[in-house]
């Protein structure tokens, strides 16, 4: 069963319950009351009548007549009260009764009471209501009581009319209930309906699916969570899968890259095992496959470098001073700059940052290693840090301007021939923007051809 339909058959149970119950209360009510009024009128009919008939027997030679007298006298002034509704009793017995009812026990003390007493008697479905007293009479010796007889039937088929019209108005009332509570309560459940098709077509695929709700309410609050929800996912999912077309074409690339050496590391050392070479030739081949080796290595290194900074979280910050960086990185290319006759002028304005030691080094020492590979033979690179920019400069051949967004991407180069010349890979400028995403920061290249280039890592200022 659907939730709407639940929620529409509780909130009918609930109105036939409280209807119900409510009903019930309503009509006992009115039946007590309508019964209170009704006995109260005739206790006070037969107050008024005991009370002049006990005025008329005082006015009388009531006690001077005989009692045949005395009887036909009390008659006649019992039927001008009508008679078919009064039972008189004298001492204990009947004397006069024109109603339809026969009194059982005239002798009962409760009719002969200075006040009025009644009961209400059903005989199948009638109801008689029974009101006593006794007549005052004063100074006469004779005991006078008088009984109401009184059929109220009426009254209970009044009750019961009202009862039944009550019903068939409550049934009306809870008929055009239920209708509306259904009408209602789908309209009310529409949007959760809309939230459940747009959670079906995400679980399908279609990841660009919203729900449609506008409303203001619960519901919509609930819709516009869904639809974050919704665009988080969707931004996840398609992140992953830029991300492992990103692997994969990196691992294309990287088949690539290893074809070329180990094609000419297969070629020299089959000439090595099968062809007779003068002893020039074999140390040619010997080294031309040792270098094919470091290039590996190197490749190698690089690569396990990057793909370690996206599944490893061993990276360590700690504060350091910068110009200690500067320094390290120096020393380590400093045989590099020298076999290349280029000279690094460094500066530093900048103090100590949470950093990654190692990772930092590695940065500056492949920036300023790509800086040589395109400087030329006396060329000056500069490394300069101020403020919250780390740049390294070179004079070198410079980067074309269509090529500049490439150059972070694995594997890419601007010059190839070039580039494999020198031993590079492509991977250094991946590596770098790695290493300044994870601290935080951003790498930002600007470079004209022939001017050289110029590589930034802008830091976000101190205390963001």
């Amino acid at each position: 069963m659907k939730l709407w339909q639940k929620l529409s058959l509780l909130t009918v149970c609930v109105l036939l319950l409280t209807g119900i119950v409510s009903g019930g209360v309503v009509i006992h009510g009115v039946m007590i009351y309508n019964q209170s009024k009704t006995m109260e009128n005739y206790e006070q009919q037969i107050k008024s009548t005991a009370f002049a008939l006990g005025r008329e027997l005082q006015s009388s030679p009531f006690e001077s007549y005989q009692k045949a007298t005395k009887i036909s006298y009390l008659k006649y002034l019992i039927r001008r009260y009508d008679a078919s509704e009064y039972i008189l009793i004298e001492d204990d017995h009947v004397i006069c009764n024109e109603t339809a009812f026969h009194l059982t026990d005239p002798s009962d003390a409760r009719w002969g009471g200075e006040t009025v007493f009644s009961v209400i008697q059903q005989k199948g479905s009638q109801y008689i209501l029974l009101a006593g007293k006794r007549i005052p009479l004063g100074n006469i010796s004779t005991n006078l009581k008088l009984v109401l007889v009184k059929d109220i039937s009426s009254l209970y088929q009044n009750i019961r009319s009202q009862a039944f019209f009550y019903v068939l108005i409550y049934l009306s009332m809870i008929i055009v209930a239920v209708v509306l509570v259904f009408i209602i309560t789908g309209r009310i459940l529409k949007p959760l309906r809309e939230l459940q098709r747009a959670a079906q077509d995400i679980q399908k695929g279609n990841l660009t699916r919203r729900a449609d709700v506008h409303s203001k309410d619960e519901m919509g609050m609930m819709a516009q969570a869904f639809n974050k929800m919704a665009q988080r996912i969707e931004n996840q999912v398609t992140e992953l899968e830029n991300e492992s077309e990103r692997r994969r074409q990196m691992m294309g690339s990287l088949a690539h890259e290893l074809k070329t050496p180990m094609t000419s590391i297969i070629g020299y050392s089959d000439s090595l095992l099968h062809v007779n070479l003068k002893e020039t030739q074999r140390t040619r081949a010997l080294n031309h496959i040792y270098e094919q080796c470091k290039r590996l290595e190197r490749l190698s290194g690089k690569l396990m470098s990057l793909i370690g900074m996206y599944d490893n979280d061993s990276i360590c910050f700690e504060e350091l001073p910068v110009q200690v960086l500067f320094e390290q990185a120096a020393l380590i290319e400093k045989y590099n700059l020298e076999q290349q006759k280029i000279k690094l002028v460094y500066s530093c304005e900048m103090g100590s940052r949470k950093l990654d030691k190692d990772l930092m080094i590695s940065l500056l020492v492949n920036l300023i290693d790509n800086a040589a590979k395109a400087s030329d033979v006396g060329s000056t690179i500069y490394l300069t840090g101020k403020d919250n920019v780390i740049a390294v400069r070179d004079e070198g051949c410079g980067i074309p301007e269509e090529e500049i967004e490439h150059v972070t991407e694995a594997f890419y180069m601007v010059d190839k021939a070039r580039s494999r010349k020198a031993g590079g890979s492509g991977l250094g400028l991946a590596l770098c923007s790695k290493i300044a995403e994870l601290h935080g920061a951003r790498l930002l290249i600007e470079s004209r051809t022939g001017e050289g280039t110029t590589v930034l890592i802008k830091f976000a200022p101190l205390g963001e």
